[in-house]
């Protein structure tokens, strides 16, 4: 029985990337790096979900499951496999994927760059480049021409903050020697001064990275309005719910700052902002705090917290001014109890925001399927439904029925 109910229209959806479930993106700039030595990806990610060739099964389970969105990226290398010459099967492709969402009752929401970028695009500087929004609303053109006209969100960049928060992570240090090692590694090999990437950064190129993903951004937003001036436009990003303890907040608000203070202000002239929540980060004077030793966990080490979403979608929606679309929610773990019994917890605290007149659009839950981590590999299970790795075939995990139930009563029941 339903007793709280969200609010007419909301989106239930589940969120995706094509690099890391189509497998064999093999004119990308993370495919290059995940194949020159060293790596700082512990391996490769091959044929992935197979979702290139069984994209329409995807799009089939997101739709048994009631749901009313479907979040996908459109792989630039694909589409742009060679600088300047457009590959037509790539976009009959993913102009098929939104056809087959629009017949499902799902609406499409795509992200535009998914951190990876085709590998001539890296060689010459990927975002550090001048060259680069140009070259990228250029892409960004090129898809919304073809079926721009059908897609329900645009987003531009999917975490363009992330490097920045990952160095709040506390990474060892040989993770990131190592990610210095792969980037002049792939510089040899290419013959190239500088090969760089959207997910592999040096903190020397922090800010570079930061200028040019803006201006792409802001490219490809006015290019994108061209074409639909009424499709809502914006970026996500990758916000943990920083909450200080104690009295003195100078180490949460740092944090805020570095990480997230940027995109969020340079959000207030899009049409919303897509928060990606996977934690709460507690901080005092001195720095982080750990979790009690007993506290239940992730499959990453991190305290399982159903309030942290909200706490990120008030605070982003707060400093941005513009509604929030949550793009990226869920968990790492081997163990699928965890993940259903976190899903009905954390829509109720979502839902309190939303009372509180926090405007939120819709729910996209990462993953539909357990995936490519990146340079984690395979290591970590975020999906609702299992891959196989030989055969690539799809098993429900018992959260699925958790977040359907939701979706098709658009609300939460009794005690949740």
């Amino acid at each position: 029985m339903t007793t709280r109910a969200f609010p007419d229209g909301f989106l239930w959806g589940v969120a995706g990337s094509g690099h890391q479930t189509e497998g064999e993106n093999v004119d990308s700039d993370t495919w290059y790096l995940e194949h020159v030595t060293p790596s700082v990806f512990r391996e490769p990610s091959g044929k992935a979900c197979d979702s290139w060739n069984r994209w329409r099964e995807d799009v089939e389970l997101a739709a048994a499951m009631n749901l009313t969105a479907y979040r996908f990226s459109v792989e630039w290398a694909r589409v742009e496999p060679v600088e300047g010459s457009f590959s037509a099967g790539a976009l009959a492709h993913y102009e098929a994927i939104v056809d087959a969402c629009l017949e499902h009752g799902m609406t499409p929401v795509v992200t535009f760059n998914h951190f990876t970028s085709p590998h001539w695009f890296a060689t010459k500087g990927g975002w550090l480049s001048p060259e680069a929004p140009a070259a990228f609303a250029r892409y960004c053109d090129a898809v919304m021409a073809r079926f721009g006209d059908r897609i329900g969100w645009a987003v531009t960049f999917n975490e363009p903050n992330l490097t920045r928060v990952l160095s709040w992570y506390g990474l060892p240090d040989f993770v990131h020697d190592l990610e210095r090692a792969t980037l002049e590694a792939a510089s040899t090999v290419a013959g190239v001064e500088r090969y760089r990437v959207g997910n592999v950064c040096l903190p020397e190129d922090f800010d570079a990275l930061e200028a040019g993903m803006t201006a792409g951004h802001v490219a490809a937003r006015e290019v994108i309005k061209r074409h639909r001036p009424d499709l809502p436009v914006g970026l996500s990003l990758a916000i943990m719910d920083d909450v200080v303890v104690g009295d003195d907040p100078s180490v949460r608000d740092r944090k805020r700052r570095e990480c997230y203070q940027h995109f969020l202000e340079v959000a207030r002239d899009d049409d919303f902002i897509g928060v990606q929540n996977y934690e709460r980060v507690p901080y005092d004077a001195h720095g982080k705090v750990e979790a009690p030793a007993d506290a239940d966990r992730n499959q990453m080490g991190t305290a399982i917290e159903p309030a942290s979403l909200a706490g990120a979608v008030r605070w982003a929606h707060e400093v941005s001014g513009v509604p929030v679309l949550v793009t990226e929610h869920g968990m790492a773990t081997q163990d699928d109890r965890q993940r259903a019994g976190f899903i009905e917890p954390s829509l109720a605290h979502l839902l309190d925001a939303i009372e509180d007149g926090v405007p939120v659009a819709g729910y996209c839950h990462w993953t539909l399927l357990d995936n490519f981590e990146w340079i984690f590999g395979y290591e970590y299970q975020l999906g609702l439904h299992e891959v196989d790795r030989e055969t690539f075939e799809r098993t429900p995990k018992p959260s699925v029925a958790v977040l359907a139930g939701v979706a098709q009563a658009n609300g939460l029941s009794a005690g949740s």
